[in-house]
């Protein structure tokens, strides 16, 4: 397909945080749910929203990419929608190479620069993303350290949006991506696929953005709870979609503190590389 028929590196990632937040995920924002604080036309408008910045990844470094889509974001929309999902699409969007999407990615981080780091602190706290914490070291309250890796591996262990920039986008390359187009649930309607996906990360996966609200115990929780519902059945038939819906009530019973969020990121982290590797296509079924 030539240039000039294709979707722009920008358009593929709005796609992409658009067909995430659109399917009926348990615990998110969709099209039938909202938060009190936040709604889909704020996840909506911010998917717009950084499509333009986006299409500037070949001549902005990482650093100013990720900081100019949060701040396009911030015009949309007064609570983070996004952060994570900005932060894993960036290297994604600034691989210029589409068969070679991990390895480019991971080269874009390896070439980033102090400059970078410190743009992509400035970001964070632009954001203000809830259950950050503390630590010891490269605070991103206070000065950005040398290399932006310095900070993601000792948030790592605690935070998977930085732990794939430390393994080299493993989890959405080797996880996500193949739960994305498993043969098996190809007969699924995308929306359907997308959510079963979801689950199958949770359950693999805790969620760290529930984890750095509620505790590890409670990331664990969710992840046990998540795996009933695979093992309830064939998805999206009776016993499936009962034990789906008791995931989605205990998700939403304090607030959105037990929000999957990061595993939300995660997934449209793998939908951008499945659109921008002509692996999911539109029309959508």
């Amino acid at each position: 397909m030539s240039d000039s028929k294709r979707l722009s590196i920008g358009q593929l990632a709005t796609l992409a945080c658009t067909l995430e937040v659109c399917a009926p995920k348990p615990g998110n924002v969709h099209r039938s749910a909202d938060f009190e604080d936040v709604t889909l036309q704020d996840f909506l408008a911010s998917a717009v929203a950084i499509g333009p910045v986006f299409d500037q990844a070949k001549t902005l470094p990482l650093g100013k990419l990720v900081l100019q889509a949060v701040e396009a974001t911030s015009l949309v929309t007064r609570t983070n929608t996004n952060l994570g999902m900005i932060l894993l699409m960036a290297p994604l969007v600034a691989a210029a190479d589409e068969s070679r999407l991990q390895e480019g990615a991971a080269e874009v981080i390896r070439q980033s620069t102090a400059d970078d780091a410190a743009a992509i602190y400035e970001a964070i706290r632009l954001a203000t993303p809830g259950g950050m914490g503390q630590s010891d070291e490269h605070d991103v309250s206070g000065t950005a350290p040398s290399h932006i890796v310095e900070a993601m591996q000792i948030a790592a262990d605690r935070d998977l949006v930085a732990r794939q920039y430390v393994k080299r986008f493993s989890d959405v390359f080797d996880l996500v991506v193949p739960l994305l187009l498993d043969e098996s649930r190809q007969k699924l309607p995308l929306s359907h696929r997308i959510v079963h996906a979801h689950i199958a990360l949770m359950a693999r996966l805790p969620d760290t953005l529930i984890a750095r609200k509620n505790g590890p115990e409670l990331a664990q929780q969710s992840a046990v709870m998540a795996q009933r519902v695979l093992d309830a059945g064939p998805p999206f038939e009776d016993d499936y979609l009962q034990q789906l819906a008791n995931l989605d009530f205990w998700l939403r019973c304090d607030g959105h503190k037990r929000n999957p969020g990061t595993t939300a990121d995660l997934i449209a982290a793998g939908l951008l590389v499945c659109l921008r590797q002509n692996r999911i296509v539109a029309p959508f079924v």
